[in-house]
């Protein structure tokens, strides 16, 4: 959509630039859909790709805009490269590196995940655009060529990927964070039920004791008075047998 002075405008360059930046993943995918199966394997399980393969675009090297049959036809083809079947010698890996394409593919057959992806893609892109914009006016402001390095197509492509990968990353990061934290709290919440119960269980058995040895407190009690009495009127028979005091005489 341009402005009304004709020029495009900041979402038409936004688009522009997402598309071209897709058009040469396109073109790496298409030399890398030519990987052999241990090549597939070794790229699904290099180093960081806990966080590489949070990206399931990446993972099943595919456009984010590819149609939903694209999306199959590199699913079935990716997977038979990497399935454990195919690679006798490397099952264990195998076996890996297919459980993260089929969790990609999974997830990109979910609506709300699909847009969920695009929509950290598009966020990386817009911070790297924001990033070259700032640059570019620090460079107009202290009087110099506003040249940066993303200038350069591929050097704009790593920075995008870069920061992409980093969105990707941050957000697993808080959602293991918040899944940490529901656990805990379902762990207390479960001590504080399993502590009520056994509070509960407590405070019958006392009852029941209590309720149980009633009779016999109640027998002692009358046992202790009846004592009680019989040692009182015990006590007033035996004043009455008491000799009378004996008074000095009083001396002339």
């Amino acid at each position: 959509m341009a402005s009304a002075g004709g020029e495009p405008s900041s979402q038409t360059v936004s688009d522009e630039l997402f598309q071209n930046f897709y058009t040469e993943v396109k073109q790496i995918e298409k030399r890398d859909s030519v990987l052999t199966s241990k090549q597939q394997i070794e790229r699904l399980l290099r180093p960081g790709a806990s966080y590489f393969n949070l990206n399931p675009f990446e993972v099943l090297q595919i456009d984010p805009e590819a149609t939903d049959d694209e999306l199959k036809k590199r699913f079935r083809a990716l997977s038979i490269l990497v399935h454990p079947d195919k690679n006798q010698d490397d099952q264990e890996r195998a076996q890996k590196a297919f459980e993260a394409v089929d969790k990609a593919y999974k997830l990109l057959l979910e609506p709300e995940q699909k847009k969920r992806a695009l929509d950290v893609i598009h966020a990386g892109m817009e911070y790297v655009e924001h990033n070259v914009k700032e640059k570019k006016k620090q460079l107009k402001k202290e009087g110099k060529l506003q040249d940066v390095e993303e200038d350069d197509p591929e050097m704009f492509r790593q920075a995008v990927y870069k920061q992409t990968m980093k969105l990707f990353a941050e957000l697993e990061i808080k959602r293991k964070e918040r899944e940490a934290k529901d656990m805990h709290e379902r762990k207390r919440a479960r001590e504080e039920e399993i502590e009520a119960a056994e509070k509960a269980k407590r405070d019958r058995e006392w009852q029941k004791n209590f309720e149980e040895t009633r009779d016999g407190r109640v027998d002692s009690w009358r046992n202790f008075q009846a004592k009680g009495k019989g040692k009182a009127k015990e006590k007033k028979n035996r004043s009455f047998l008491k000799p009378p005091k004996v008074k000095m005489e009083q001396r002339e």
